[in-house]
């Protein structure tokens, strides 16, 4: 199997030449209804899915997207990569891959520069409706996806395996999203089932103490308003499995292990048809509060997508 880093170059180069030699989406979707790249690489907001399929292309068309991100809050950062792949408005492919700088938490678990890795894989399927042509009825639009999600071997596998927390996992969802286009207005819903801390960066479930290791549905919710054909500002709201808390308590480690839903409160701004930007104001609440004096996690994210 190859390995992650060296998956998402050769999906890249594999996305770039259909560009280059297939593609005909530089006259598809208007601007931003197919959502930018989220943290997971797949079509949505910034932390959460939409029901939209990402690129540019329409109907018959297939397109490609890029992205880069980084996000930094007091006490740690991420940095992202990824690209998808829309087929025909209705699939999408998308491979991203995350590197966590833990901050400060590594070397208080006697692990100096330790960095948590993470690829991830997703899939999805518009199985009803369209955003844009459905805009005039209350109809949204639907799509059902999967991620698959691979956390690289680090210092952290002997505390994972403690905890009895795995370094691999599924998340399952259904989105559903409605585009009011004459109020310039997106409303999206996702309901993710999901064992990942973290988002998968903590790993996947728990036993230590009885703890939960079973799939749990998590809602997430996003608004976004139009404010030109260019610019959209809106909030997310992703909330998060508590599978370490009672680990962590089996521990000894108190509530040291909790984790908070995720927000954030976002612009995005399209200058042309291939590029947008988006700038946010992030909370992810407390991420491992033992070693960070229950400091809330907050923070800004920076995201550059190009489409085809």
């Amino acid at each position: 199997m190859k390995h992650p880093s060296r998956l998402l170059l050769a999906t890249l180069f594999t996305s770039m030449a259909a560009a280059s030699f297939g593609v005909h989406a530089d006259t598809g979707k208007l601007l931003l209804t197919g959502g930018v790249s989220t943290i997971e690489g797949t079509a949505g907001g910034g932390i959460t899915p939409w029901a939209v399929i990402g690129s540019n292309a329409t109907d018959g068309e297939t397109g490609v997207a890029v992205h880069v991100t980084r996000a930094s809050t007091k006490d740690y950062g991420l940095n992202g990569a990824g690209v998808v792949v829309g087929f025909d408005n209705r699939y999408e492919l998308s491979v991203a891959r995350q590197a966590f700088n833990t901050g400060i938490t590594g070397p208080l678990l006697g692990i100096p520069n330790l960095v948590l890795k993470q690829t991830i894989v997703g899939v999805k399927a518009r199985v009803a409706g369209d955003a844009v042509l459905d805009s005039d009825t209350l109809m949204p639009q639907v799509a059902v996806g999967a991620q698959f999600k691979t956390l690289d071997s680090s210092g952290l596998d002997a505390t994972l395996t403690a905890l009895g927390a795995k370094r691999s996992g599924a998340d399952f969802y259904v989105s559903a999203s409605k585009l009011f286009l004459a109020q310039g207005l997106l409303v999206n819903g996702t309901l993710r089932a999901t064992k990942a801390n973290q988002n998968g960066l903590l790993g996947f479930g728990a036993t230590l103490g009885g703890a939960n290791n079973n799939y749990q549905l998590m809602p997430e919710i996003s608004l976004a308003y139009l404010l030109s054909s260019k610019v959209a500002i809106g909030t997310e709201y992703r909330r998060m499995p508590n599978n370490l808390l009672v680990a962590g308590q089996a521990a000894a480690l108190g509530n040291g292990l909790q984790a908070d839903a995720w927000r954030d409160i976002f612009v995005a701004w399209a200058p042309t048809k291939n590029i947008s930007l988006t700038l946010a104001r992030v909370d992810l609440g407390r991420i491992v509060p033992a070693t960070t004096a229950e400091r809330k996690q907050t923070g800004s994210y920076l995201s550059a997508q190009f489409a085809f």
